[in-house]
């Protein structure tokens, strides 16, 4: 079959795509970005890549045209249609799908499919329950909206029955606004936690807990749900009714963990059945084993055998990644790239660095955050009031405030001079070197590239340091 993907270089499309490419498929695609690094691994995947959505892409002429939900029927100012390309599709009556449903009806068909869902942590966990998966000899196949450590790549087929794939409740396509997940049929199904998110699609948190209610009702009576005992909004998701085994996590559930956040025991009924020692931290991390765990559990990995796993789970890229250190006289300076973007990931990543840097002895140094309003929802502003909140734990912070339409400056007001906003990332980075001193840690944090903010902040420091 040769299929041609629409919006190809978005993580989850350009795994569609490298599975796709492994099952033997025919692949092209095209792109309003094609840019490294995406680009690059498609191309080596034998991936011929065409930028733009030019309609005269129609005489391809493949099997089908498969959908990313970045294509849309916008006109231009001028009129024109902003996606040619899916006007010729649509007017000449070729056929069409989502990637959702396309992975569904030739990926998935047949496999054991682990979905997790969540506001927050889907890819370190989707990752943390693959690698407990791959060492316990499961060979599963994965699809993950990031890139794990260990495994080098976000995507591959897999030679045993479990397939492990991040179950994201955003829309699937212009012509099918249903959460994504709700393709996947997982017979494992993981609700890590559910906020308030998406805000450019969804009207309330009620409405995205409905989208929830409808991945539950795809797990069969032989399935497991494995649910944050913690989180209201998913006991009101459950409430709605619940025909699969129930496994709950955290406070109040059967799966619980005992010690610091870098070294716990994972209980099941009390009963002491495994031990994760590592180098993450924070709770949510915990959380997130507890949850892999549980999920691995239901495909036969005996918990001891997963936590020993985790143990030696790198995490995944741009996750407290470490992207270098500048030697100063009386300390290092660190800076990380984080993919934080909604205000209780922003909160936790930091909370996480602040315990591990007290656990260590390291209370003097401080973190200073660096951060984008880069999703959909923070460029509406909904969520503005919440920033103050979500940098407690950081010591000082700078936000890079370009293409938003709300007052940041106005939302960090309550931080007082612990707050400093920028409308252009050499101004952000100007600041940053200004503030700096030796021992800090510096937090990066968007979804987006952050206009390379990583090494420019680095570069700067350095010069800084040898003047």
């Amino acid at each position: 079959m040769h299929i041609h993907i629409l919006g190809i270089c978005g993580t989850f499309m350009g795994g569609v795509a490298a599975l796709a490419r492994e099952a033997g498929h025919r692949v092209t695609g095209c792109d309003a970005g094609v840019y490294p690094p995406m680009s690059d691994q498609l191309r080596s995947l034998g991936i011929d890549l065409i930028e733009g959505f030019g309609a005269d892409q129609l005489a391809l002429a493949p099997d089908m045209f498969v959908v990313g939900n970045v294509v849309s029927r916008a006109r231009l100012p001028d009129g024109s249609p902003k996606f040619p390309l899916m006007e010729a599709i649509l007017d000449a009556g070729k056929p069409y799908t989502s990637g959702p449903q396309w992975l569904a009806e030739h990926v998935l068909v047949g496999r054991h499919v682990l979905a997790v869902a969540g506001t927050h942590g889907k890819t370190t966990t989707t990752s943390m329950l693959a690698w407990a998966l791959e060492r316990g000899g499961k060979a599963p196949g994965f699809l993950v909206g990031g890139v794990p450590l260990d495994f080098g790549v976000s995507a591959r087929l897999g030679d045993g029955a479990a397939f492990v794939i991040e179950a994201d409740e955003y829309d699937t396509a212009f012509f099918d606004k249903r959460s994504k997940f709700v393709h996947y049929r997982p017979r494992t199904a993981v609700l890590n936690n559910l906020e308030f998110d998406h805000a450019d699609i969804f009207d309330d948190l009620a409405d995205i807990e409905r989208q929830f209610h409808h991945l539950v009702r795809t797990v069969p009576g032989t399935g497991r749900l494995v649910v944050n005992a913690t989180e209201e909004s998913l006991q009101r998701v459950l409430a709605q009714g619940c025909w699969s085994e129930l496994a709950r996590f955290g406070a109040g559930g059967e799966w619980q963990a005992g010690g610091s956040h870098n070294a716990f025991d994972v209980l099941r009924q009390g009963e002491v059945v495994g031990r994760v020692e590592w180098e993450l931290s924070g709770l949510h991390n915990q959380m997130n084993a507890l949850a892999a765990i549980a999920a691995a559990d239901h495909v036969g990995v005996a918990p001891a055998d997963a936590a020993r796993a985790l143990g030696s789970f790198r995490n995944v890229r741009r996750r407290m990644e470490l992207r270098g250190t500048v030697e100063r006289k009386g300390g290092a300076i660190t800076v990380y790239d984080d993919f934080a973007h909604h205000p209780t990931a922003i909160r936790t990543t930091l909370e996480g660095l602040r315990k591990k840097l007290d656990d260590a002895g390291k209370q003097s140094e401080r973190i200073l955050a660096a951060f984008e309003p880069r999703s959909n929802t923070m460029k509406l502003g909904v969520m503005a009031a919440q920033l103050p909140w979500s940098l407690e734990s950081a010591d000082l912070s700078f936000c890079h405030t370009a293409g938003l339409d709300w007052d940041a400056a106005a939302a960090l007001a309550p931080m007082g001079d612990r707050a400093q906003v920028a409308g252009a990332i050499e101004p952000l980075v100007a600041q940053l070197v200004a503030a700096a001193r030796p021992g800090d840690h510096i937090v990066c944090m968007s979804n987006g590239g952050f206009g390379g903010v990583h090494d420019k902040l680095l570069a700067a420091l350095r010069v800084a340091a040898a003047s």
